[in-house]
């Protein structure tokens, strides 16, 4: 198509909310997947997480800095094997850092000190929600790698319409803040097979970069 013959630009894709498409180089998006699957090990590995009511996700996740569990913040795996949560690492900091730049929006004021990876497979998908678990309303950062998906992007006021159908593909970022930073947003569906077969990596990682707001 012709737009791909000249890339895909940046775009607003709602007040406050930037898509940034190929935003990892394909250098850089394979050293993200190597660190992953390193992080990925137990303890405080990549694990199932069960919801209150007893659903499970059907993604699967890790989390760095702050262990995340429905619906709070620990600095154990309290929903699992109970092991201290891995370190944030600076890489990632660094990255929320200039993904909020390019997207030009406020810095955050603070050190990025979350990271939640999430590993879909063909099969799973994330229901609509919103990223409100934390104090600061720093914005937040997306790192797609492998598979494509369609990123659902809503409105703060409630999960239905009106929304917007995103697609990210491997090396995307995707950056929320101000007006969207309580926005609804969802993968209704991914794209199997559709990873860049150089990167070595079947299914979708999505590294999601926060601000806690929190204090041990």
């Amino acid at each position: 198509m012709e737009g791909e013959l000249f890339g895909r630009p940046p775009a607003e894709v709602a007040p406050g909310a930037v898509h940034l498409p190929g935003w990892l180089t394909p250098g850089e998006q394979r050293a993200l997947l190597a660190d992953c699957r390193r992080w990925a090990r137990p303890p405080a590995g990549l694990r199932t997480v069960r919801m209150p009511r007893g659903g499970e996700m059907s993604v699967r996740q890790l989390s760095l800095g702050w262990h995340w569990y429905p619906y709070g913040y620990a600095r154990t795996v309290v929903d699992g094997d109970g092991a201290p949560v891995k370190p944030f690492p600076a890489v990632l900091g660094r990255l929320a850092e200039r993904a909020v730049a390019e997207a030009a929006l406020p810095a955050a004021g603070a050190p990025y000190d979350i990271a939640l990876i999430n590993f879909y497979d063909a099969r799973a998908r994330m229901g609509m929600h919103r990223d409100s678990d934390e104090r600061s309303t720093a914005p937040v950062v997306s790192l797609s790698l492998g598979d494509s998906c369609v990123f659902r992007f809503g409105t703060p006021h409630g999960r239905g319409r009106p929304w917007v159908d995103t697609e990210l593909r491997s090396g995307d970022a995707f950056v929320f803040g101000a007006a969207s930073r309580l926005a609804y947003h969802g993968v209704p569906r991914t794209h199997p097979g559709t990873a860049p077969p150089a990167l070595g990596l079947t299914g979708r990682l999505n590294i999601t970069l926060r601000v806690s707001g929190l204090t041990d």
